[in-house]
């Protein structure tokens, strides 16, 4: 039931009403007796909202509602108003067909594997506990969430920041980022920022293909950065002040390279490039992969000695701030960077480069399981099984470079992954990968 990013898909098919109410009661059962709800502006929202909020009423839990908000005020607000649990409403950087649920603790990290399993049981089960005429829960609202959200941002972050930003919403929810950065002293321009859920400026997620608007518009300005986020602005991409977009695994590096000192640890997915770990070696830094998925990324982030994590998808976490991706966060400490330490163009020089390609293969959702498992079988035919690791996909290291074929979490595609040091040797990786889901397809 739940993906990488809680539970999300197309809607009038795998997400409806009666998903959000069961997990609405499913909530409430489990003893969280108090839920901050916010959703994303995808107008299917409100009527998931609606039933989400009637589960939890049924089976005895109060309510804060928050409305529309970031998803990352809704996961910190669950710690500022002492509640037990938050659900965002949102599908994040999917199409507007989609909508989903992810749930939250108070800490600001995402349901783990345990309280997910809980979760998904009750619902499989319909064990849910209603409650009594008279201890039918009740619903408030939270107006402050995002002021909230705004200066606990500023409070992390050193200003003044004189610089001049454009900032592309992409049509969604990541207002919060344009207050913040005002208030630290920047010039600030948008693109799409009137929410709208049907994400009619661009597509939601937040690629260099889709930020190309972005992209033209920085280079001809004088615009210092280009910040451009997803729907519910949990995710963070940037563009220099030459108008290039920078690459998801540079500002990892660049991120994690100013939060980390000598012993601590980095946590990041297993699709991340090599160059973290060359640029964090010089640091002493110690880089630790997990499966892909910023829910994975905060369970090994919550450990004392790792002071960030992240994804190159965009999902950027400060331990120390909170456990959430925070985008509006992340735009803002990557301005505060700029703003101290030379021009982000200066900065992404500094980094080394090594040729990395992602590709998609559509496959139907039933079928991806099946799919890499007979994936796994060939690779395990194919190659020393030294250089296979199978924490999250199937990962095969070479004397050139590292291929990864991993089942989408949220989608139904496979994702291939490959990096080596020339250009020639990552598409022979990346043909090969190809070439084993191809195999693994005939054999259906």
């Amino acid at each position: 039931m739940f993906g990488t990013s809680g539970i999300r898909g197309p809607i009038a098919e795998d997400i409806t009403t009666e998903t959000a109410l069961s997990v609405g009661r499913a909530l409430a059962s489990e003893e969280y007796h108090t839920i901050v709800v916010g959703r994303d502006p995808r107008d299917s929202g409100r009527m998931l909202e609606k039933a989400l909020i009637s589960g939890l009423e049924e089976c005895g839990s109060d309510v804060i509602r928050l409305g529309q908000a970031a998803t990352p005020t809704v996961a910190r607000s669950v710690g500022w108003q002492e509640a037990d649990a938050g659900v965002s409403i949102t599908a994040s950087h999917n199409p507007p067909t989609d909508n989903g649920l992810k749930l939250w603790t108070p800490s600001g990290q995402a349901f783990d594997t345990e309280r997910r399993e809980r979760i998904a049981t009750r619902i499989e089960t319909a064990d849910y506990e209603l409650a009594a005429w008279d201890e039918i829960g009740e619903t408030t609202h939270y107006e402050q969430a995002p002021a909230d959200h705004r200066r606990a941002i500023c409070d992390s972050v050193e200003g003044p920041l004189e610089l001049s930003v454009i900032v592309d919403l992409g049509t969604g929810a990541g207002r919060v980022t344009i207050d913040a950065l005002l208030e630290l002293g920047c010039t600030v321009e948008t693109l799409n920022a009137q929410p709208d859920g049907r994400f009619p400026g661009r597509p939601s997620e937040p690629t260099a293909e889709n930020c190309q608007t972005l992209c033209q518009a920085v280079a001809n300005t004088d615009a210092d950065l280009g910040l451009a986020h997803d729907g519910d602005a949990d995710r963070l991409l940037a563009v220099d002040e030459t108008g290039e977009f920078v690459s998801g695994d540079v500002l990892l590096a660049l991120f994690a390279r100013q939060a980390a000192t000598a012993g601590d640890r980095v946590a990041v997915p297993v699709d991340t490039s090599i160059l973290v770990d060359d640029v964090l070696a010089t640091q002493d830094v110690t880089v630790t992969r997990t499966k892909v998925g910023d829910v994975y990324v905060a369970e090994q982030a919550a450990e004392d000695d790792v002071v960030f994590g992240g994804e190159p998808s965009g999902a950027w976490i400060w331990p120390a701030e909170t456990l959430c991706p925070d985008a509006p966060l992340a735009a803002c400490k990557l301005a505060e960077l700029v703003a101290t330490t030379g021009s982000l163009a200066d900065l992404v020089a500094e980094i080394p480069s090594y040729p990395i390609r992602r590709q998609n293969i559509q496959v139907a959702a039933p079928e991806k399981a099946a799919l890499m498992e007979r994936v796994v079988s060939l690779v395990t035919e194919r190659y020393d099984a030294s250089s296979i690791t199978t924490l999250d996909g199937v990962r095969i290291e070479t004397e050139t470079g590292w291929m990864l074929i991993r089942a989408s979490g949220t989608q139904p595609l496979v994702r291939l992954t490959a990096e080596a040091r020339t250009d020639d040797d990552v598409e022979r990786l990346l043909a090969q990968a190809e070439n084993l889901v191809t195999t693994a397809r005939s054999e259906e």
